[in-house]
């Protein structure tokens, strides 16, 4: 027999509304990317079984339905292994909130709970070149407003690491620009961190917010022209229009892909590349633990190469040492 406690919609606002936003306290990129998975998952399930999602009932969510949906979001949205892992995530959460709320739906929550995530390749980051990065920066037209906005954007940008979400909400109070200037941001996590800035971004930023005060009235540090927060959509365009500016310049940027994120490792490859200590990257990056960060140690080339140096070629005689001290030679001795 079918009750109204065990309907998927009203579980659904008490999940989001009570136990995401005020017993877990989540951040709200994690909010909207359970929310994204839930429509997608209604959705889908609509279309499969012809039951609109006011009527669906928790039972009707069962194993071989979620399999079906995560096998969907592979082979016909061509979604990655992470993708599908990700949307796993929020399925599993909202399944051991209903065992809380729903004891009769424990089996199938256990169920539910045992599905595996997959296994993902785990693949070098990609990052781009100095020159490559200097190309992109230096791409936008400054005799136009959205040109100066965009060489802003992007010199920050790569200066901070930032996130897509943590630049397009970036606000110009988090700013602070002094004889020591930094940014405030809030990162993954609800975590808090300030990044330094080079004396040339600071400089940037302080000319275009001069001028941004002129033009609207918004405390956003990089708006649309319309005064509004820029999406992540608007963010990748106009990467992606300074990647078609600045190829002529560096026609390497032609063979790659480049996205926000890959500006974010970029800047974590140079520091490290330039001496940077791994913890202090990724205080810098706002990562919740130095394995995170570890993954720059594994795809910078440059570090290995420089190691190499150090080993003697196969065919050579490795030195050995000698003590060039009278107490190391003493020691030696012994």
């Amino acid at each position: 027999m079918k009750t109204n406690a065990r309907l998927v919609g009203s579980l659904l606002q008490i999940f989001f509304l009570e136990f995401l936003c005020t017993q877990k306290r989540l951040s709200p990129q994690t909010i909207s990317s359970y929310r994204d998975t839930f429509r997608l998952l209604l959705k889908y399930i609509h279309t499969q079984k012809n039951i609109p999602p006011e009527a669906l009932q928790v039972d009707e969510m069962d194993v071989e339905t979620i399999l079906s949906f995560l096998d969907h979001l592979e082979q016909k949205r061509n979604n990655s292994v992470c993708s599908r892992n990700v949307r796993l995530a929020a399925i599993r959460s909202f399944f051991r909130f209903v065992a809380l709320r729903e004891p009769g739906c424990v089996y199938l929550c256990t169920a539910v709970l045992s599905i595996p995530t997959k296994k993902t390749d785990k693949r070098l980051v990609k990052s781009l070149s100095r020159d490559e990065v200097n190309a992109l920066i230096s791409a936008p037209d400054l005799a136009k407003w959205r040109g100066r906005r965009d060489h802003a954007l992007l010199v920050t940008l790569y200066n901070s690491g930032a996130r897509a979400s943590e630049i397009i909400e970036l606000r110009q109070t988090q700013v602070v620009l002094a004889k020591n200037s930094f940014l405030h941001l809030y990162g993954k996590g609800r975590k808090e961190r300030t990044v330094p800035l080079w004396v040339t971004t600071a400089r940037t930023l302080r000319s275009w917010f001069d001028e941004l005060g002129g033009a609207l009235d918004t405390n956003l540090a990089f708006p649309n022209t319309a005064g509004k927060a820029l999406t992540r959509n608007g963010l990748n365009y106009i990467l992606q229009q300074a990647v078609q500016r600045g190829s002529p310049k560096c026609p390497t940027l032609r063979e790659i892909h480049v996205t926000p994120h890959m500006v974010r490792h970029s800047t974590a490859t140079h520091l490290l590349q330039s001496g940077a200590d791994i913890a202090l990257i990724a205080l810098w990056l706002g990562h919740e633990s130095i394995e995170t960060t570890h993954i720059y140690l594994e795809s910078d080339l440059t570090a290995k190469e420089r190691v190499l140096q150090k080993l003697a070629p196969t065919g050579k005689k490795l030195q050995r040492f000698k003590a060039d001290d009278k107490v190391l030679a003493f020691l030696a001795t012994l």
